[in-house]
């Protein structure tokens, strides 16, 4: 493998994206903490890098299948690290799969350590990242991503922590699986016409564009609505509100969609921005949790 600079080689795994896969394993790890507050921290610096390096192995994989099946030509969006020649084809793939080895062994540390419920959770999560370029062309990916980045790491996560599995997690998982579907679906709406052109189908492409932009509207504001649920419902205390105060950065990402053109650059990063919103919110999120203790 030819040498290159860092730099090339973490700009290629996207880690704009990695709140994506962070947020979740936080955000579950806080609500284990304020559930039990007392939890194996190390464990959890464990699993947020283990989750980290699968993402990264994941964004590279799907670069590398996005290109051998020209849906990424040099007139794309997104990341260009093969279009532009950044690296080759094979480089990319070595990439993906060192990433890999690393996360299973690590993974493997944690099942030793804990159980083997982990270990299916684990091939689950592996599986879906492999499959993910695949059911992204079948219009599948948006629920890969919201098992892969939300329901099995949090699900995971009450397990490395506390010994169960506790389903309890799903009700904080889903506004935080539903940013993080949307940075998926955005970047599919953006990308409908030259999506076509590679002939594969996704979500965007089966609803249309207009329904697409209102659906992603949908994914952003519906956890505002959820936080309050949560509240009335007894499930978190009131200072997990305390995420409205990402609202403004949700609210521009839908002016965003509905007044740019898919060329506009505020189009073209809504992604981006999307990922941002997604580590604001869960941060605030967060926060919340641990100030319902006092």
């Amino acid at each position: 493998m030819a040498k290159f600079a860092l730099k090339n080689w973490v700009l290629a795994t996207r880690p704009w994206s990695f709140p994506a896969s962070a947020m979740p394993v936080l955000v579950s790890t806080i609500w284990m903490f304020v559930c039990r507050e007392n939890i194996n921290w190390w464990m959890a610096l464990l699993s947020l890098l283990t989750i980290i390096l699968v993402h990264a192995s994941g964004n590279v994989w799907s670069d590398y299948q996005d290109y051998a099946n020209g849906v990424d030509r040099e007139d794309t969006y997104g990341v260009k690290t093969l279009t532009d020649k950044v690296f080759t084809p094979r480089q990319m793939l070595r990439l993906s799969f060192g990433l890999l080895l690393v996360s299973v062994i690590l993974g493997l540390i944690m099942v030793n350590l804990t159980g083997l419920p982990l270990l299916w959770i684990g091939i689950g999560g592996i599986a879906l990242s492999l499959l993910y370029p695949t059911m992204k062309y079948h219009a599948l990916g948006d629920l890969v991503i919201l098992l892969c980045y939300s329901v099995l790491p949090m699900l995971g996560m009450t397990y490395i922590l506390g010994g169960y599995i506790d389903i309890e997690v799903l009700w904080i998982a889903i506004p935080i699986g539903m940013i993080t579907m949307a940075i998926l679906h955005v970047n599919n709406t953006r990308d409908i016409e030259t999506d076509k052109r590679a002939k594969i189908n996704t979500l965007p492409i089966m609803t249309g564009r207009s329904i697409a932009v209102w659906i992603y509207v949908i994914e952003l504001l519906f956890p505002y609505l959820w936080l309050i649920l949560l509240v009335i419902l007894g499930k978190c205390k009131w200072p997990v509100l305390l995420a409205y105060f990402s609202l403004p950065i949700a609210l521009q990402n839908v002016k965003n969609i509905l007044t740019s053109s898919p060329d506009a650059e505020s189009f073209i990063k809504l992604d981006e921005s999307t990922a941002k919103l997604q580590l604001v919110f869960s941060l605030l999120f967060t926060i919340g949790l641990l100030l319902s203790l006092l």
